[in-house]
């Protein structure tokens, strides 16, 4: 592990990241030897403790991804995020503890869709690992980067895929079939492509998270999920549970089944917003980046 800042010239500012405070935020107290085990306990911690959300986008803000503002927000304002600060909160903690990171962006959809969502490559000695925290519905274990290998996760199944040499396909199994989540290439990026992607999310007109608010929460009991008005829970095995949330009941779950932090003021616009466009946007069933 190194507790060291980074060096000066460091991109990505992860010397700047408040590492203790971090892992008080996800709750974890773990051992910090840059291992796999480590990885997986640092991101089921991770995704079960700060929801996914875009929140700011519908208030008016944006969403600004450079790390001190993404620490601000996501560790000692408690609140969520999307991918891109979900993924840049994550892999500066990760260099901390002594991982290497690479920045990857995928295309969720088609192969010929922008690349709207981070994803994380993590080595350690001669291993490697796909991570991601940042995609609402997906993963909540990093898997090996390694083509073809299933891995159970709590009930839900998972494996990458290799298309080429340097193409990647995350797919997830459904009643026996494997689907696609988003496909992405091995090529590092710099903190210019994360900032450029984030912005076409963030505020493009034909964008999910311009159009409609998403919140979700998954942990190994199960995924919960809030598209405007409309509240679910799915658990793999289960059937799953699905209604419309009047204004206190929009209000309470925020707080008490995402554990969200938001304002008086912040609250009620929230609840204008969602009853404004309370007419189901049936294009966003996978709430993610």
């Amino acid at each position: 592990m190194s507790d060291a800042p980074a060096c000066a010239g460091d991109q990505w500012a992860s010397g700047s990241l408040d590492l203790a405070a971090y892992l008080r935020r996800i709750g974890y107290a773990g051992e910090r030897v840059p291992t796999g085990r480590t990885l997986a306990r640092l991101h089921r911690a991770h995704v079960a403790a700060i929801p996914f959300e875009n929140a700011d986008i519908m208030l008016g803000r944006g969403v600004a991804v450079d790390l001190p503002t993404i620490q601000d927000k996501l560790v000692h304002r408690r609140r969520g995020g999307y991918c891109f600060e979900h993924g840049s909160l994550l892999a500066a903690a990760l260099e901390r503890l002594g991982y290497r990171v690479d920045r990857l962006l995928a295309r969720v959809g088609s192969d010929h869709d922008a690349r709207t969502h981070l994803v994380l490559r993590v080595h350690a000695g001669q291993d490697c690992w796909l991570a991601d925290t940042g995609f609402g519905t997906g993963l909540i274990e990093p898997l090996p980067f390694e083509c073809g290998a299933a891995a159970s996760q709590y009930g839900w199944t998972y494996r990458l895929y290799a298309v080429g040499q340097h193409c990647w396909q995350l797919q997830e199994q459904h009643d026996g079939r494997w689907a696609t989540l988003y496909h992405f290439d091995d090529q590092p990026q710099y903190a210019a492509d994360i900032v450029v992607a984030n912005h076409f999310t963030s505020t493009y007109p034909g964008s999910h998270f311009v159009r409609q608010l998403a919140v979700i929460r998954k942990d190994t009991t199960g995924l919960r999920r809030l598209t405007g008005r409309r509240f679910s829970v799915a658990r793999p095995g289960h059937p799953g549970e699905e209604r419309h949330l009047g204004d206190t009941e929009f209000v309470d779950a925020l707080t008490d089944v995402f554990g969200l932090q938001f304002t008086a003021a912040e609250a009620l616009r929230l609840v204008a917003i969602t009853r404004d466009r309370d007419e189901p946007d049936r294009t966003l069933v996978s709430a993610d980046s």
